[in-house]
């Protein structure tokens, strides 16, 4: 298909449906819906969207997820050909739409033997640290990583059973957005940053209510000894054609196979789990 062709469908829907399209930092944004009054949708609305045909566009995939409900905000990932990545983001007014889009979306055909998978997104903006000083509470913490990152809202850091005056030798970091928590995570893991002059495990994470020493011992060991794994331990989201793309991983999770929205093949290949958006132009010497 012709860019002027495509570029005339765009125009088309913008004009029929008063939604604006916008292109930045490799990602095209449709909407918010024209007069939209009030805060974002609540967490749990966005959906993913994986496997998708390269010459999809909005002009495909709009009519097809509003058959569920208002769309608040359609991200599509694009590559610097004027394709799309493989792979977009789907926010729909409130939760119960997402819902029936992934139940109704999820295996769909979109071309002939061409099935798309969708899932739950979830807007993640905490980052486990492992290797921290078992001496250092948490307002050291607090400043040791905001020397080396930005946006960093909160420190979450969990006594020792053994000596509640040490910590447990890791702790959770909040960043004020999913983008700041990942350029940091991102700079950490691409400089090889060190905290308190120690090597640290950098992960994505939702933090636990409790999480046992020996887990975590094992966990931050795995990732020390093996310097070059910069993609997250995750759990899966699964299609109902079995196959799985990545979803938020847990503090006491084990590592599994990441799968990549990203290429249509059946065999996994590895990506960079859960991107909320795409941070390729980001500088890996940091924000």
């Amino acid at each position: 298909m012709s860019d002027i062709f495509r570029d005339m469908k765009l125009l088309a829907l913008t004009q029929k449906t008063g939604y604006n399209i916008m292109q930045q930092n490799g990602q095209r944004k449709y909407g918010p819906p024209p007069g939209w009054i009030g805060p974002p949708p609540p967490k749990g609305s966005e959906i993913f969207i994986g496997k998708l045909p390269r010459d999809v566009y909005e002009y495909e995939l709009v009519p097809l997820c509003e058959q569920f409900g208002k769309i608040y905000e359609l991200r599509l990932m694009m590559d610097y050909n004027g394709e799309n990545r493989g792979y977009a983001f789907v926010t729909y007014t409130n939760n119960e739409d997402a819902s029936k889009a992934i139940k109704g979306l999820d295996d769909f055909e979109i071309r002939p033997n061409r099935h798309i998978g969708v899932c739950k997104s979830v807007d993640n903006c905490r980052l486990f640290i492992g290797g921290i000083p078992k001496d250092k509470n948490k307002d050291e913490i607090m400043n040791e990583i905001s020397k080396f990152t930005e946006g960093v809202s909160k420190v979450i850091l969990y006594s020792s059973i053994l000596d509640k005056a040490k910590n447990r030798g890791f702790a959770f970091v909040e960043y004020e957005s999913h983008r700041a928590a990942a350029m940091a995570r991102r700079k950490l893991i691409a400089n090889s940053v060190k905290l308190f002059d120690h090597e640290i495990a950098v992960d994505w994470a939702q933090p636990e209510a409790q999480v046992e020493d020996e887990t975590m011992r094992r966990r931050v060991n795995s990732h020390l000894l093996h310097p070059s794994n910069t993609v997250a331990p995750s759990t899966t989201c699964q299609f109902h054609n079995n196959k799985s793309i990545s979803s938020l991983p847990k503090p006491g999770g084990s590592p599994k196979t990441v799968m990549s929205p990203r290429v249509l093949s059946t065999q996994p290949i590895r990506f960079q789990p859960l991107l909320q958006e795409d941070l390729s132009h980001v500088p890996t010497q940091g924000p």
